[in-house]
Parts: structure tokens; sequence; C-alpha cells
């Protein structure tokens, strides 16, 4: 590795990373790191606001916070009580489509319930004029039942391109309520962007199902993305011991967890639901890893700064501590990479920014916004 420039361009305003950039190999090239800001607590996703005003990061203990002109703002107001434990706090944040006229800022995060259980709730607020607050946040969306002890909360959100709302929910670590059709565990849910349920939902007037429901037999869901080429929603999971997974859920369709799966239960036993890796009557993943990477966040590239990394989908690992790179040809993924794996951190979110760089969040006590490129070629 070494050293680099420390002046960035981030949207338009020239910031000063907080140590000096590095190099990694890719076989694109190299990769240049520049650390924007550190003083995160287990940031967990980033949002970019239009005409370089910025950007929201979330942290799981349940702060949103501004970064924009080089530095990280005092925790904005309005943001509701989250519940703090385990994997649970302060999740996904994601603007409104039509934000540049109604400023609503999308949060999903874990919500305390009774006896000592929660789940993933989402709501929005409107940003204020001055960035420092949401004002009039309400709760659009709850998941019903609260099973969740602290893990398994999902959750990312995603609109299509007819302004639905996708919310990824994991099963609360209780395993057969993914296959529940009455529950709201283990789902893909589609919501009109006020919480409304859409009519055409596959589930809509059954009886014993919830009308929200798009998908099912997720596990813990932490990734969500549209495809900018198809304009198709891709997920993908977390598996157990093995078995991450990536998929591209179908309206009314089974994604086998816990029946099927290609992993094993943490304590070397196999899952006792599990029928196979492949199941009769549910959707074989679009891809799987066997040895999981812990996989988080997820962005498909279609900017023009790095052609190389055209049709690629970048993907965070927390456990592997890596950026996945998946090449893609169409809908298939053609080809594997592990960059930044000498960073040695845990990768919880990675955006593409406006201006075309990689934007990524690390898990950690004091976690980093990171700045990626490739370096121009001698």
């Amino acid at each position: 590795m070494r050293p680099l420039r420390l002046i960035a361009l981030f949207c338009g305003v020239l910031l000063s990373p907080a140590l000096p950039a590095a190099d990694y190999p890719s076989e694109k090239g190299q990769v240049q790191v520049e650390q924007l800001a550190d003083g995160l607590e287990h940031s967990w996703a980033l949002a970019f606001l239009p005409d370089g005003q910025g950007l929201l990061v979330s942290e799981r203990p349940g702060r949103l916070r501004l970064f924009a002109e080089g530095r990280l703002s005092e925790p904005l107001g309005g943001v509701p009580e989250v519940y703090a434990e385990g994997q649970g706090g302060l999740l996904d944040v994601a603007l409104s489509p039509g934000f540049a006229e109604d400023r609503l800022v999308y949060l999903s995060y874990a919500e305390a319930g009774a006896d000592d259980r929660a789940g993933t709730a989402v709501g929005r607020g409107r940003l204020s004029g001055d960035r420092r607050q949401l004002e009039d946040f309400r709760v659009i969306f709850r998941q019903q039942p609260k099973l969740s002890t602290g893990i398994h909360f999902g959750s990312r959100l995603a609109f299509d391109r007819d302004g639905h709302l996708f919310v990824t929910l994991g099963e609360n670590g209780e395993r057969p309520t993914a296959q529940d059709l009455d529950k709201l565990q283990g789902k893909l849910v589609r919501l009109y962007p006020d919480g409304r349920v859409p009519e055409d939902n596959p589930f809509v007037g059954r009886a014993g199902a919830r009308p929200e429901i798009w998908s099912y037999g997720h596990r813990n869901p932490q990734g969500a993305a549209l495809n900018p080429w198809t304009g198709r929603l891709w997920t993908h999971e977390h598996g157990p011991r093995g078995g991450d997974e990536i998929n591209i859920p179908q309206a009314g369709k089974n994604y086998g967890w816990p029946l099927a799966t290609d992993g094993i239960n943490y304590s070397f036993l196999p899952i006792p639901e599990a029928r196979g890796k492949r199941v009769e009557g549910t959707e074989p993943p679009h891809y799987v890893w066997e040895k999981s990477p812990a996989i988080s966040g997820m962005a498909f590239y279609d900017a023009g700064r790095f052609p190389a990394w055209q049709h690629s989908l970048f993907i965070g690992a927390l456990a592997a501590q890596a950026l996945i790179r998946l090449e893609l040809d169409g809908d298939r993924i053609a080809h594997e990479e592990r960059l930044l794996e000498g960073l040695a951190t845990r990768i919880r979110d990675v955006r593409v920014g406006p201006d075309g760089y990689l934007y990524l969040l690390t898990d950690e006590t004091n976690g980093k916004l990171l700045r990626l490129g490739l370096a121009p070629r001698e």
C-alpha cells in the first residue's frame, strides 16, 4: 500500500480524509481507498442527499447524522426511539423517490414490544431545511408479531420504478415463522410509500395470509437493490453456517428457509426443519456461498466514472472482512472477486455515490466512512 493524495472530490465539495489514502490490488487495477470520517458507532446505512448536500448515516445505537463539507454533524433530532439490543437498533435509511419535492426520509429500525421482544418498524419524516432534524416522523409499518430477542431484524429499504417500497424482514431467529403466511417474519413486503398495501400484492384477499407479503422463506436479508438495467429487485440474506444467498424475489414465491438451505447450524448440527439444499415447491437461490461471507449491503455499478466496474454488483462482507465484486452477464453472475481483504474490517454498507465512486461503511465501535475508486492506469 502506498500513500496517495489527501484531497477527495465529494459531490462538488472538497474533503480532507482523516488518514492517508491507500491502494489495494484488484483485477481491474489498483483500488484507491480514502477515509472520509470515523467515530461512527456501528454505522449501518447511508443515503445521498441531492445537489451536493452531503449524505445521511445511521448508527445502530439510534443516531442519524449528516456528513457534509468534510465533517459529521451532531445527531439529528426527530429520530424514533429504537431497541438497541444485540443486532437491533437504527438500521436502514432511504430517501423518498420524490425527495426533491417532499424531503421525506425513511428509516427502518428495531422497535421494542411486550415481553422484552422486538420487531422491525419503518417510518418516515421530513428533513428540515437546515438538515438538523426529521419533522413529523410517523411509523408506516410494523412487523407483527414482535418475536426477536435481539437478532435477525433484516432490514433494507428499496423503492422500485413504480414507487413501491420494499422492506426485507428477518425471521427474528424463529426459523419456522419464515414459512408462516400469517406472520411477517422472514418476509419481503411491498407497500405504497405511505404504508398502504397495494391491491395487486400476491396474498391480498387470501385467508390466513398477511397482505403485505411479496415473498417468503427468507432468513435474515440485509441487502436489497434495484437492478438498474432490468428494474427488478435483488436481495441477499445471511445463511446460518454456510448458505448466504442472493435472490431475485418474485411475487408469491417461497425461497425455502428453513426447509431448504445450503447451511447447517452454528453447532455444526443440521437445521432441524431442513429437507435438503433444494426442496420441491421452493425457489433455489440465484447465487449461493457455501461458506458464509456474512453479507450486508449491495449496490449495482452503473456509473460512468469507472468503466471497468460497469455491470458489477458490489456486496459488503462482515465475517470475510472484504468487499465482494460480482461480474454480471445479464442476470447471470459470471465471476466473483474479493477486494480489500487486507483492510481487515467488517463492511456493513456499500453505495454508489452521485460522483461515481463507491462509498462504504464499516461496522465497528469506531466505524468509518470510506470512498473507493480505481487509480488511473499509467
